[in-house]
């Protein structure tokens, strides 16, 4: 298994160097839940939520034999996300071995050293992003 993360159709790919112990899909839903005179509570079936990810891991500053990817060094990769930040544009998340593969939105990086290592450890969290398709009408 492998993660890689891209921009504009793969303009620039980041393939992360360490895979995170565990990583959740949260697909929820928009139920909504009423309260009723006659039958209590109630339960409406909503529309499908934008699914979201956390993946927390690190990125080296060294080599270590484990990594999947070699190409930049701790803060690169930090730079790199950054700017995709700073561009707001879509991110695609592909996780091979598995069936996701999805444009996100980043709602939140967070970074910084913990153990003296020099590599950064981060946490970042990313929500599914629609392209949205309007359908144009003639006048």
């Amino acid at each position: 298994m492998d993660i890689f993360l891209s921009i504009n159709n793969r303009e620039q790919v980041i393939k992360l160097p360490v895979l995170p112990t565990e990583f959740k899909i949260n697909s929820a839903m928009k139920n909504e839940t009423y309260d009723t005179i006659s039958q209590g509570e109630i339960k409406l079936i909503g529309m499908e939520a934008l699914d979201s990810i956390t993946i927390q891991s690190f990125f080296p500053s060294k080599e270590y034999a484990f990594l999947r990817d070699n190409e930049y060094k701790g803060w690169q990769y930090v730079d790199i996300i950054e700017n995709w930040k700073l561009r707001r544009v879509p991110i695609r998340l592909t996780i091979t071995d598995s069936s996701i593969n999805m444009a996100c939105a980043i709602e939140s990086f967070e970074y910084g050293m913990q153990d003296g290592s020099g590599d950064i450890y981060y946490t970042l969290t990313l929500s599914e992003f629609k392209f949205i398709k309007l359908k144009q009408k003639g006048v």
